[in-house]
C-alpha cells in the first residue's frame, strides 16, 4: 500500500518541475519587457498593460509576481545593477597585474554600456526621479562594496609596485570610468551630429574604448605635483 503514495509523489514531480521552470520564464519575460518599456518611456510614461504585451504575459501573473507598477520598476533597477556587478565580479581582476585590471575594468564597462544602450536611460530616468527608488532598495550599496573595495586593492597593488600613484579615490575613479563610457553611449546621436562624425561606426567606437583605458592608466600613472 505505500507503494502507490510513492508513485503519486513521483508522479507530481515532473508537474511541479514544469510549473517552477514556466514560472521563472515568465518572471524572466516580464522583467525584460518592463526594462525596455521604463528605458524607452521612463517610470511615469511606462504602461503595465504594454509591458504584459510585450512579455507575452498574463496582467494578473505580473501582479501576482512583482505587486504594482513601483515594485516592479524596483525589481528593473536591482536586476540591472545586479547584471553588470555579475559581469565585473566575473573579470577576477585579482588574478592580473594593476594595469591588466583596470585595462580590463574600464573596457569592461564602456563595452557594457554599448552592449545595453538601455542602460543608461534607465539610469537617466531613476536620476530624474532624484534616486527615489534606489533608495528604498536595502541590496544596493552592498552590490557596490566589493567592486569600491576590488579598484582600492588595485591602486594599493599598482602602488606598492611603483606603477600607480596612492592618491586616488576608489569611488571617485569608478565614476570617472563608468562616465567616459555613460557620456559616450547616451550622447552619440548628437555628438554625431555635432562633429560630423559617425560616433556608432566600428572604428570610432574602439578609438574611444582605447582612449577611455589611455585616459584612466595615464591619471594612475601622473605622479602628483607633475
Amino acid at each position: 500500500m505505500a507503494e502507490a503514495p510513492k508513485r503519486k509523489a513521483e508522479a507530481n514531480k515532473p508537474e511541479a518541475t514544469t510549473r517552477k521552470r514556466n514560472s521563472a520564464k515568465t518572471k524572466a519575460s516580464i522583467l525584460a519587457a518592463a526594462r525596455v518599456e521604463f528605458a524607452d518611456r521612463g517610470f511615469e510614461g511606462a504602461r503595465v498593460d504594454a509591458i504584459a504585451e510585450r512579455a507575452e504575459a498574463n496582467k494578473r501573473l505580473l501582479y501576482h509576481y512583482f505587486g504594482n507598477k513601483e515594485d516592479l520598476y524596483r525589481a528593473v533597477l536591482l536586476d540591472a545593477y545586479q547584471e553588470i556587478r555579475q559581469g565585473e565580479r566575473a573579470l577576477s581582476l585579482d588574478q592580473y597585474d594593476p594595469v591588466q585590471a583596470m585595462d580590463r575594468l574600464v573596457r569592461f564597462t564602456f563595452r557594457h554600456f554599448l552592449a545595453n544602450p538601455w542602460f543608461p536611460r534607465l539610469l537617466g530616468t531613476e536620476n530624474i526621479e532624484n534616486a527615489r527608488f534606489l533608495k528604498t532598495l536595502p541590496d544596493i550599496k552592498a552590490l557596490h562594496s566589493p567592486l569600491v573595495g576590488q579598484i582600492a586593492a588595485i591602486i594599493e597593488r599598482g602602488a606598492a609596485s611603483g606603477i600607480f600613484r596612492r592618491d586616488v579615490d576608489p569611488v571617485q575613479l569608478y565614476i570617472s570610468v563608468a562616465a567616459l563610457g555613460f557620456f559616450y553611449v547616451s550622447n552619440t546621436a548628437t555628438l554625431s551630429v555635432i562633429f560630423e562624425r559617425d560616433l556608432s561606426s566600428v572604428g570610432m567606437v574602439q578609438e574611444r574604448e582605447a582612449h577611455a583605458v589611455q585616459m584612466v592608466l595615464d591619471f594612475l600613472r601622473t605622479k602628483p605635483g607633475l
